[in-house]
């Protein structure tokens, strides 16, 4: 029988596993050590200007390489089609489909419809598609349907809008009334608040990001002037449909309302103006005399393209903080196709180009050389979504 021995002091296997390991070691100290100068470079970056770690949100979401990407999203082209991000999808809603297409390019739900004013509204992690002065709301989330709205026959819809955590507000037409408004529970189980208005016109509502609040938009006259006003429910006490507080905004017709640093922000033709939920007018910035062109008003500022005459191109682009300081303004003589404001980043759509910039309008990533582009669609995390006639892709910083 042969004699079978191991000695553990020159023993050739072990050797070999040991520079097995010793190997595998240099290789994990290689990566770790690169991995941390990509995480001190990130830091380093979040440090200076805030974005650092929307580098690393896109880094780990879409991958390392930036510019424009291949077309992303498919869909039937459409005159009246309309766009919306929710979270790394696309809702398509055009006259006659509502369609929710996911980062692979397929379908994660659809309907067929009919509407003849589609828009669109987001707020939460949700979407509401509807028809204006039409019957038919949908609300999705990132995995489809959560609501399905048909209003009466005589009660045709005016406006929708959706909080920071998904609540539904909608503004309608009502019989014998010059408008109404209703407000959803955040699970879209039941409607918590039901107001006719009789004295002036309803077009728009929104409900506090923190559920307390309902502020109602009324549009009426005073000496031959469209004088706005917003009026505030308080929607802590069940059935209670007298408002406690409201403000006007003279000389102008409110276009939108949002929430942003806990401030009611609203954005008429000739002003931007900041209060606080007791009613109270805080801040607001004058357009000055110039014509608004454009607006995106964001989470977390607000974008004007104005412009010093009613045609043409030469104006400024202003972007403006919660309570309407400015931020920052940058003159232009160029058109102008879209605006997009998502985090901290406003997407601007040019003739020929695209052009990111941080809430100050400093330049934070552009593209050129884009052809076939219609609209731009910006993300809270930097990047941005191409829209053209029939397909859709995703621009990385």
């Amino acid at each position: 029988m042969a004699e079978r021995t191991k000695d553990i002091w020159n023993d050739d296997d072990g050797a070999g596993r040991a520079e097995k390991g010793s190997g595998r070691l240099r290789r994990f100290a290689v990566f770790a050590l690169a991995l941390a100068a990509v995480l001190g470079v990130v830091l380093a970056a979040a440090y200076r200007d805030g974005t650092g770690f929307d580098a690393l949100r896109r880094y780990l979401n879409y991958g390392s390489s930036a510019g424009s990407g291949e077309e992303r999203y498919r869909y039937d082209a459409s005159p009246d089609s309309r766009f919306a991000v929710l979270g790394d999808q696309l809702v398509v809603l055009s006259g006659n489909s509502l369609r929710l297409l996911n980062r692979d390019g397929g379908e994660t739900w659809s309907a067929q419809v009919k509407m003849a004013a589609p828009a669109l509204c987001q707020g939460g992690g949700r979407v509401a598609a509807y028809d204006i002065g039409g019957r038919s709301l949908y609300v999705l989330d990132q995995r489809g349907e959560v609501l399905h709205l048909e209003t009466e026959e005589d009660e045709t819809l005016i406006s929708a809008t959706l909080n920071a955590r998904g609540v539904l507000a909608v503004t309608a037409e009502r019989p014998n009334a010059k408008g109404a408004v209703y407000a959803y529970s955040e699970d879209m189980s039941r409607v918590v608040f039901d107001m006719t208005s009789g004295e002036r016109f309803v077009t728009e509502a929104r409900v506090s990001d923190d559920g307390n609040t309902l502020a109602a938009v009324r549009l009426g006259q005073e000496n031959g002037v469209f004088v706005s006003s917003v009026v505030l429910y308080d929607l802590r006490e069940a059935g209670k449909k007298e408002p406690f507080a409201d403000y006007s905004i003279p000389n102008g017709l409110v276009l939108a309302a949002g929430e942003q640093e806990g401030n009611l922000v609203t954005v008429s033709d000739t002003c931007v103006t900041s209060a606080s939920y007791s009613g109270r007018v805080k801040a607001g910035y004058d357009c000055g005399g110039d014509y608004l062109r454009s607006y995106s008003l964001g989470d977390e500022f607000t974008a004007l393209l104005l412009n010093r005459y009613q045609a043409g191109n030469v104006g400024r682009l202003v972007t403006l903080d919660a309570e309407g300081a400015e931020l920052g303004s940058l003159e232009i003589h160029e058109e102008v196709r879209g605006l997009s404001a998502a985090g901290r980043y406003l997407a601007v759509l040019y003739t020929d180009r695209l052009v990111v910039y941080n809430e100050s309008l400093q330049v934070y990533a552009s593209l050129r050389g884009i052809t076939g582009v219609s609209g731009a669609l910006m993300r809270p995390d930097g990047s941005a979504l191409l829209i053209s006639s029939e397909s859709a892709s995703q621009f990385l910083p």
